[in-house]
């Protein structure tokens, strides 16, 4: 019983993309403002009637009155779903507060970036399924506000998306001392970081699905190591290999955030050496009750980032 329960955790993951983004720009001027939404085609192949119920998930208010949408369309441009809108207000706009709820009709872990102009003044927002709501007060904000911003949204990417968790269970798993867990943990963060240097460099694109796909083989490649491997040797080497493909993801983010990768990065370090904590104090309470624990729960891991792969390969 505790292994179909196992199992059924594990595949969780197969339902949500690892990487599911969405960017937005609003352009406001005086009491009009023109909203352009950009989303991967493959993120709105299951949603009904995607032209409308995109848009309806996206609202802006204003003077304490909802912008009357108008103009909105839709269309696939070379794999890239882009709608767009027009919105119009009582009264020119000062203030806006926008809702998002995107998360609810794409995946769980949907992120949408929205940036807002209005003349020449810039405010931005993050939107997930924990954060629906922002207001955007084109005023440049404090130094104090932006690196709270960026600590919350790196603790937020980290620990918002069920496939990462995997991967992270996978480390805790292959960690056979104490202190081999927090090498492997150094490895790690360290390789995220590196990752998140090296990609704007990167003159090939890297898709989301590419990033997915690989993020998909790390898992399997680490528990196939725990499996038929459980004596080797340079396991953190391994780990910090792995660790940039995860970075890839990261530094996606930060191109399209525009965040500081001091404190975004320090936001995902946080939820993640938290969640290692977590998950191998978990793993040694169960180890203690059956020896079979870490052969089994590495054989799940194989299978769900084997299937995983082959998925996000062919859809």
């Amino acid at each position: 019983m505790k292994l179909l329960w196992l199992v059924a955790a594990a595949a969780l993951p197969l339902a949500a993309h690892m990487v599911s983004m969405s960017t937005g720009e609003l352009k406001v001027e005086g009491s009009h403002a023109h909203y352009e939404l950009r989303i991967p085609m493959y993120e709105v192949a299951h949603v009904h009637e995607a032209g409308h119920t995109l848009l309806d998930h996206v609202r802006f208010k204003s003077g304490g009155a909802w912008g009357t949408p108008s103009g909105q369309s839709c269309k696939d441009e070379q794999g890239t779903y882009v709608c767009t809108a027009d919105y119009q207000f009582p009264a020119p706009v000062e203030t806006i507060q926008a809702e998002c709820t995107l998360a609810s009709v794409t995946v769980p872990n949907h992120v949408h970036l929205l940036r807002a102009y209005r003349g020449d003044k810039v405010d931005q927002a993050v939107f997930d399924v924990s954060f629906t709501t922002a207001e955007l007060r084109f005023r440049p904000p404090t130094a104090l506000e932006t690196g709270a911003a960026e600590v919350a949204g790196g603790f937020m990417r980290a620990a918002g998306g069920l496939a990462p968790l995997l991967f992270l269970a996978s480390l805790a798993l292959a960690a056979r001392t104490r202190r081999e867990l927090i090498l492997l943990t150094i490895s790690f963060l360290g390789a995220e970081a590196l990752a998140c240097v090296i990609a704007p460099h990167i003159s090939i694109p890297l898709s989301p699905r590419f990033i997915e796909a690989a993020a998909a083989l790390t898992i399997a490649y680490l528990a196939f190591e725990i499996i038929l491997l459980p004596n080797s040797g340079m396991r953190w080497l391994v780990v910090g290999i792995l660790g940039l493909f995860h970075g890839t993801y990261f530094a996606m983010f930060l191109v399209e955030s525009g965040y500081h990768a001091a404190t975004f990065l320090g936001g995902v370090a946080a939820a993640e050496v938290l969640l290692i904590a977590t998950f191998s104090v978990v793993l040694h309470r169960l180890t203690v009750r059956s020896k079979r624990t870490v052969p089994v729960a590495a054989t799940v891991l194989l299978a769900v980032g084997v299937v995983w792969f082959v998925v996000r390969t062919i859809k």
